[in-house]
């Protein structure tokens, strides 16, 4: 049944004050698009705070910023960029399309054929995106089982061996530790370039069979 702008209002604010009433401010979610002075400092920059709630999220949350923690927690680097796309042999696009979104969509499309040439290209993704149509193999994961497969993917690629000893290191004896279900001495690896992978390994991983 349509209503007024001002019916809507009203219904809205009853609402959000039931919420305070029974003191659960943080049942309230706002949620956003993209930027405008009244979605960004006034309703996702002010409203929330003033409420109580601590859930609200911007447009950011499932766009580029997003993609700034990956290069960011792993090497430092918070800002936008691309890859090496005229020379990967081996693309894993994983619970993205880069075909269809980010800032690079026309490169990717210019590079993704010639990947395909040249190499393979591996989709992990719960849906059918642009991208999954065209890759060489899909792994159709249920969605939230992202850390699941990463952490079967890191568990067999330690077990086995499989890790870049240049990159990463390796066992001061040269014999492999990581044994499913064991702790490993610390102090038994030499790392290189990443940190803390054995404490990792101890803390998560050593269990996480495929």
């Amino acid at each position: 049944v349509p209503i007024s702008w001002e019916e809507a209002l009203d219904t809205l604010a009853d609402k959000m004050m039931e919420l305070r009433k029974n003191n659960e401010p943080e049942k309230l979610m706002y949620m956003r698009g993209r930027y405008s002075p009244t979605s960004t400092d006034l309703l996702y920059g002010t409203l929330p705070k003033i409420f109580g709630t601590p859930n609200y999220y911007s447009h950011s949350a499932i766009c580029a910023e997003a993609e700034k923690m990956g290069p960011g927690y792993t090497q430092g680097f918070f800002g936008y960029h691309d890859y090496d796309l005229a020379k990967t042999k081996c693309l894993v696009v994983w619970g993205c399309d880069p075909l269809s979104s980010n800032r690079q969509v026309p490169n990717a499309i210019a590079k993704f054929s010639d990947i395909l040439d040249r190499g393979t290209v591996i989709a992990v993704d719960p849906r059918m995106s642009a991208s999954v149509a065209k890759a060489n193999e899909w792994l159709p994961i249920k969605p939230g089982e992202d850390g699941a497969l990463a952490a079967g993917i890191a568990h067999v690629l330690l077990t086995e061996g499989l890790w870049s000893k240049e990159f990463v290191g390796s066992f001061k004896d040269g014999k492999n530790l990581f044994k499913t279900g064991a702790t490993v001495d610390e102090t038994a690896f030499a790392e290189k370039q990443t940190h803390g992978i054995v404490k990792f390994w101890n803390i998560e991983l050593k269990d996480r069979t495929p």
